[in-house]
Order: structure tokens, then C-alpha cells, then sequence
């Protein structure tokens, strides 16, 4: 890597509110890897996957907004939630093929002085790491390795599908990015069927006995593996896999009490970055960091 990083950080609502501690390591491993960031204070909810089944022009006004002010900074946009770059990604698809929608979108920007170009990329934090900084690069910082640590990665839904949205390279059915980062930080991955199911978050208000067997199926399938921990690049499925152990064990007749961490947790305990500062104290099931 032979230039400083820099982006635009879209954090959505989450990582502000219910996940604090996702934020705040974010920004810690960024200033550990000497990555500028710039908080984009003014962007708003993604709409969360439930707004479009409303309004999707809403939707995709709003989206377009968020990613405008990323546009102004000319920066590209770095995202902390599957589901915000699934909306992200999703509307910069969209408007970027048809011009006339863009243009009825930016008719309504215009309310608020702002125009969508198309100009910036967005993509997660996780494959920023992998792509932009480099894993080679982050292994020569690693100072701390988890080498004592079975980790189990859970993907979620939204960050590797559809596959044709998210141009990672990463298979939708047999995706490796997250157990390579596992791996760059010393760490074992843990290799489960699980691990790149649905957490069933966007399902809990339907369907909360459907959602709490997917979550317990998933965190069946990861302690089943003999996992120390869980790992997550999205908020939501920290929310479902951390808060709602209890009732998903119920649902599926087990119990748990497996500690589930941000993917920037995971990287900032490799750097050397004290648990405290990565926010480890906020989660349900807590995790004693020894190394």
C-alpha cells in the first residue's frame, strides 16, 4: 500500500445507537492502520431493506443523498452494515443504468441542492481491508495474533447477496473473505454450514419464532464447530446473535452463551488495541479478551 486511504464513512443508524461499540472500534482500527475517515454526519437511515416496500422512489431519494455527501467530499464511501450497502449499492446500481430515473431522483435532490453523479464506489469496511489496504499489509501489523481463538465467521445475508450487486468476488454460497481476515489475524476460522445464512433479523417482527430458529440454528452450527467466539460484519446480526441468545436457544431446545464480536473487534484485538477503547464491555454475552 503506497498511499494513505481515505473514505467517507457511512455508519447508518445502528452503529450510533443500538452499536455503539461498532463505531467506536471502526474508528480505532482506522486510526491504528493510519486510514483517514470522515464521518458523514449528515447521511440518514438506509430505509433498512422496509422502506422500498413502501415507497421505493423514497427509497432511492434517500439513498442517493447519503451517497451525495460522499460525492461532495469526493471520497469513496465506506459502509459498517450489510444492510446499508445492500440499499447503498443497490440504488447506485440503479440510477447509474437508467438515466431517466436518475433524473426524476435528482429532481427531488434538487429540494435540498444536491445532484447524484454516479461518480464514487462504495463498499464495506470488510472488503476495504481485504481489497484496498491489503491483507499482506495487515498481517505485517498484527501484534497481538488470536492464534489461542477458534473463530466462527457469520456472513449474513446482505453483504455477499446478490452476488451480482456486490462485485467481491466473494461465492454467495461458499464465501471466504471474512474467514481470510480470521486468518490475517492469526486466528483459526471455523468452517460451518451456517455461517453464511440469514440471522433472521429482518423477519423478527413477522415472524419472531421463524426468526429466533435461525438465529439459534446459527449459533448452534458455530458452537457445534467448537468456535470460542462469533464474528460479524453487520450490526443486525450482532443485535440478533448477541441480544436474542436466550430466546433462540428456547426455539430450538439449546442453550448458549457464545460471545459475538464486530469484524473491526476482531482486527483491533490483532493490532494491540485495548478492549476497553474496541467497546467490548457494551455486548450481552461478554468476552475476556486473554491472549
Amino acid at each position: 500500500m503506497n498511499k494513505q486511504l481515505k473514505y467517507a464513512l457511512y455508519t447508518g443508524c445502528t452503529a450510533r445507537e443500538s452499536t455503539p461499540e461498532l463505531l467506536k472500534s471502526t474508528l480505532a482500527v482506522a486510526k491504528k492502520l493510519d486510514i483517514e475517515i470522515e464521518l458523514l454526519d449528515e447521511a440518514s437511515c438506509c430505509g433498512a431493506s422496509h422502506l422500498q416496500d413502501f415507497d421505493d422512489h423514497l427509497s432511492l431519494v434517500l439513498n442517493a443523498r447519503n451517497i451525495c455527501y460522499a460525492e461532495k467530499r469526493e471520497l469513496p464511501m465506506v459502509t459498517i452494515c450489510n444492510t446499508c450497502q445492500l440499499n447503498t449499492s443497490m440504488t447506485k446500481e440503479r440510477l447509474d443504468a437508467d438515466e431517466v430515473l436518475k433524473e426524476k431522483v435528482n429532481k427531488d435532490l434538487a429540494e435540498v441542492d444536491l445532484e447524484y453523479q454516479g461518480s464514487i464506489e462504495v463498499k464495506h469496511f470488510l472488503y476495504a481491508l481485504i481489497e484496498d489496504y491489503g491483507l499482506d499489509n495487515l498481517k505485517q501489523k498484527i501484534v497481538k495474533p488470536l492464534k489461542n481463538f477458534n473463530i466462527a465467521p457469520f456472513y449474513g445475508c446482505h453483504n455477499i447477496r446478490p452476488s451480482s450487486l456486490h462485485k467481491t468476488g466473494d461465492n454467495p454460497y461458499v464465501p471466504t473473505s471474512l474467514d481470510d481476515l480470521i486468518k490475517a489475524c492469526g486466528g483459526t476460522n471455523v468452517d460451518y454450514q451456517e455461517k453464511n445464512s440469514c440471522c433472521g433479523f429482518h423477519v423478527d417482527l413477522q415472524a419472531p419464532k421463524t426468526a429466533n430458529k435461525l438465529t439459534g440454528k446459527a449459533l448452534a452450527g458455530a458452537v457445534d464447530a467448537n468456535a470460542d467466539f462469533m464474528v460479524t460484519p453487520c450490526p443486525l446480526c450482532h443485535l440478533n446473535l448477541d441480544v436474542n441468545q436466550r430466546k433462540a436457544g428456547k426455539a430450538i431446545g439449546r442453550e448458549f452463551k457464545i460471545p459475538i464480536l464486530h469484524l473491526p473487534q476482531v482486527v483491533g484485538l490483532a493490532l494491540g488495541i485495548e478492549p476497553e477503547e474496541l467497546g467490548l464491555n457494551h455486548h450481552i454475552v461478554k468476552f475476556i479478551y486473554a491472549d
